[in-house]
């Protein structure tokens, strides 16, 4: 649950290097590994029983959801970490992505070993 921890009294050595919006790439990049991850878990765990279709609805919702219960945790019980809508919107457009690269890998053109 690094996403509650603080690091204000940490000394962090930024240095010159100054991305623009670098916190919601992080944000974006990490959602997209979640949902990719998490829909390929899913279909391990369900050994195929469940459709690509289902699996990537559920875990675009569990993944939507934890972001947003995270930013609303953020906001009530931390006092230097503040919530923002451009982090559900980065959490939710990387959660998108992430299924649409399992959407493409696991295309009728690509099949990997499952049925669709």
């Amino acid at each position: 649950m690094l996403s509650l921890f603080s690091f204000s009294d940490m000394d962090l050595d930024e240095g010159n290097l100054n991305i623009p919006y670098a916190d919601k790439m992080v944000h974006f990049t990490f959602y997209l590994v979640f949902s990719f991850l998490g829909c390929l878990f899913v279909r391990e765990r369900t050994k195929g029983l469940w459709t690509l279709g289902k699996t990537m609805g559920v875990i675009v919702a569990v993944a939507i959801s934890y972001g947003i219960v995270i930013e609303v945790l953020q906001y009530a019980l931390t006092e230097d970490r503040m919530a923002e809508f451009g982090d559900v919107i980065s959490n939710s457009l990387g959660a998108f992505a992430g299924i649409g690269l399992v959407r493409w890998l696991f295309s009728k053109e690509k099949p990997l070993k499952w049925k669709f």
